[in-house]
């Protein structure tokens, strides 16, 4: 018996949509920055919504199903790269790795040039760790003090904290931003990262320039006490010298020969537990906290519990304890379900045809490259905006847009940039959105006064743009993604 399928309408496929939208609100209103999780309960029930409207065009739940399935399968390699990544913060922060790291980074911090050495340094921790958020939320905290007690603006102190935040975060192989970004849109890691560095790179530079120029005449002799302290609680707990960023040093050169990401990760994951063994013997020992134990025993157990539950520091110094206690897989778990929920949503939306709808309603006008790149970077503003949630601003406009910059003869490489520089760094804008929202209570000033100096997060999007109508540094889709020509 022969059946017929009905063609969406555009309402069609605003419902889910619109349903979404609306539940994620809900979340954001009740939850606060506790909405991550319950972020998925709707991207799932949203995802039953536009089932239940593909069932009413034609389609079995059996051909929908299978369509949510084969979205997330597509994901699976993002897993457990982010896995490996838990693993592997956790294994460089018992190493001593990510603390040597900290330690000589905030040496790079002069009272004189407050706003571009506080940039600066939190660039180097955002990379170290691959999170905006932890920087924020520990060495940011302490910037700020510091900057209260110079008499600084703070304002402009939050956006320059922010800007080298996410600058390290974007590029740091450890984010989960720039993980997901390259797994929703199919590519490398590196290649990513590398093809991020055309807007990158530019949108840094200028910031620093400004933070520099509005830092002149604005020094101050005053010890930085904050940074001291932390520096030697640091001292106290790990080996701390340069043979620490061994695991660094060979991460990137493997990242550079272009070798798959996840043998990439793997390694110095492992790099990071031999220089535990090594130099960090008495640390292990502390982490595994059972002295019915014997020591190789301990070392075993601590290694194990650094790679899957993560590093937990208990120094007695609350900013050092903050930043050191993280990593580790089961971490991940909640990013790695907000993957597959908004895969599901995805798959969903794709086979039903209404994602392919609103792409079509929203690509209606676009004739050129620029227009497209002009097109992603607005979705993902409005992502951002209407969504509340950096994570949705990357996954459902890279799922809208894969085939459209196929289509065009776009690698879908120059796509996973632009998700990163209007997705990732416009949220931390939105004072609605849980980045925003986070960042302004953790800092202390509120999002509207810090976003005008958030330089680096605003001249990115920009940059974008430019290059998409200039045609500066666009892969063709039958290019190697190595090839970084016009």
């Amino acid at each position: 018996m022969s059946r017929t399928i009905k063609q969406p309408s555009l309402l069609d496929a605003i419902t889910p949509v619109v349903v979404l939208i609306s539940m994620l609100a809900g979340t954001v209103y009740v939850f606060g920055l506790d909405s991550f999780g319950p972020n998925q309960v709707a991207l799932i029930m949203a995802a039953a919504v536009a089932a239940m409207i593909g069932i009413k065009n034609g389609l079995s739940w059996n051909e929908i199903e299978r369509g949510m399935i084969d979205t997330i399968s597509v994901s699976l390699q993002s897993v457990l790269i982010l896995l490996m990544v838990g693993s592997l913060i956790g294994s460089w922060i018992l190493s001593g790795t990510v603390p040597s790291m900290i330690y000589y980074g905030v040496e790079l911090m002069s009272p004189d040039y407050f706003y571009l050495t506080a940039c600066l340094v939190c660039a180097l921790l955002g990379f170290s760790i691959g999170s905006s958020w932890t920087v924020a939320g520990t060495l940011g905290i302490g910037l700020m003090g510091i900057a209260a007690a110079l008499d600084l603006s703070l304002p402009i102190s939050a956006g320059a904290i922010i800007s080298g935040a996410y600058f390290g975060d974007k590029l740091s192989p450890l984010s989960e931003t720039t993980n997901l970004a390259a797994a929703v849109t199919s590519n490398n890691l590196f290649d990513h990262i590398q093809h991020m560095l055309w807007t990158t790179i530019p949108g840094f530079v200028i910031a620093l320039v400004i933070f520099f120029i509005l830092g002149i005449g604005s020094g101050s002799n005053v010890v930085i006490n904050d940074i001291e302290i932390l520096q030697a609680a640091m001292q106290e707990t790990f080996t701390i010298n340069p043979l620490m960023l061994a695991p660094l040093i060979l991460l990137l050169g493997m990242a550079v020969r272009k070798l798959p990401a996840l043998s990439t990760l793997i390694c110095g994951t492992l790099a990071g537990c031999l220089f535990a063994i090594i130099f960090q013997w008495d640390v292990v020992v502390a982490l595994a906290a059972d002295e019915s134990l014997a020591a190789p025993a301990a070392v075993f157990k601590g290694l194990f519990s650094a790679m899957f539950l993560g590093y937990s520091s208990v120094t007695g110094n609350e900013a050092l304890d903050s930043l050191l206690s993280k990593g580790g897989m089961s971490n991940m778990l909640t990013t790695i379900g907000l993957v597959v929920n908004a895969m599901a949503f995805g798959g969903a939306m794709t086979r039903t045809g209404l994602l392919q709808r609103l792409v079509e309603a929203a690509l209606s006008r676009v004739k050129s490259a620029g227009d497209l790149i002009l097109a992603t970077v607005g979705t993902c503003i409005g992502t951002n905006i209407l969504a509340a949630d950096q994570y949705l601003s990357i996954v459902i406009p890279g799922q809208m847009f894969v085939k459209s910059y196929e289509d065009r003869d776009l690698s879908t490489i120059n796509l996973s940039r632009t998700l990163e520089d209007s997705g990732t760094l416009t949220s931390a804008l939105v004072p609605w959105n849980t980045c925003g929202a986070y960042m302004s209570a953790t800092l202390g000033v509120s999002t509207f006064m810090y976003a005008p100096y958030a330089f680096f997060n605003i001249l990115c999007p920009i940059i974008a743009v430019i290059y998409g109508y200039s045609q500066i540094s666009l892969i063709k889709f039958e290019e190697p993604a190595t090839n970084e020509g016009k």
